[in-house]
């Protein structure tokens, strides 16, 4: 069964067609690229599937279970979690502060055992403070733990960013346009974290991107999209020589 399914996803602003009948599959630890020219309904994909959009027609499941009708908060239970093309995080709170807000999908204890500090309280408290001390260490963040996030230099607040998402224990992370703002040495320590996610979580990773080259490099697979649909898939070769995507950048033939 493979991890993230689309079948016939459609979504329709007005006369707009902005994600018409898109089918893919994502398998477990897999790094796929979606992309296309600007306005190709990319981002509108990453909406839907954390229901920040609904679909007009279609579904999106994960392990078998549709979850295109749910909320964004019982999505990410479901195990799919997001960055975004500018960086969201909480500017005024820490780096410590913000990975703890992340971090509060994974308790489950109730208000009664907070107020009275009772076992269940105490046990996830501490597991989670262990969690974002391993998140700290993992992105390279300890040394700015006390600082607030908003003052950090535009690469920390995307590994912030990115040790957000993770916090919930994805399975599927996808990436929007991750790199962007970034110089070439901050390119390749940003993709090297994620590379080492795939091989220590056994995360999936859908990646929208416009360094094209990047894209072609580090994917397994590729997928264009133009106008709301998929024009081609394949591996980076078939993609460097597909007609239709040369023609939906270049706009000729």
């Amino acid at each position: 069964m493979s991890l993230l399914v689309l079948n016939n996803l459609s979504k329709r602003f007005g006369g707009l067609w902005a994600v018409k009948d898109l089918s893919l599959n994502l398998e477990e630890g897999q790094l796929v690229g979606l992309i296309g020219p600007n306005g190709a309904g990319k981002t509108t994909v990453f909406n839907l599937l954390t229901g920040i959009y609904r679909p007009d027609s279609g579904n999106v499941l994960i392990l078998g279970k549709d979850i295109s009708k749910q909320q964004p908060e019982r999505i990410v239970l479901h195990g799919i979690t997001r960055t975004f093309q500018s960086v969201r995080i909480f500017p005024k709170l820490t780096v410590e502060e913000n990975l703890k807000i992340a971090c509060f999908s994974l308790l489950s204890y109730n208000i009664f055992h907070g107020l009275f500090a009772l076992s269940p309280y105490r046990r996830q408290e501490k597991q989670c403070h262990e969690y974002m001390d391993e998140l700290m260490m993992r992105f390279h963040l300890n040394d700015y733990a006390s600082e607030t996030s908003g003052e950090l230099p535009y690469i920390i607040q995307r590994r912030l960013e990115l040790a957000r998402a993770m916090a919930t224990k994805p399975k599927i992370l996808l990436l929007d346009e991750p790199t962007a703002g970034m110089n070439m040495e901050e390119t390749q320590e940003y993709i090297q974290i994620v590379q080492d996610l795939r091989k220590t979580q056994n995360v999936a990773v859908l990646l929208i991107e416009h360094a094209i080259q990047l894209v072609m490099d580090i994917c397994e697979r590729i997928i264009v999209m133009d106008y709301g649909s998929v024009i081609a898939e394949g591996v980076a070769l078939e993609i460097q020589n597909n007609p239709k995507v040369i023609e939906a950048y270049l706009g000729s033939k």
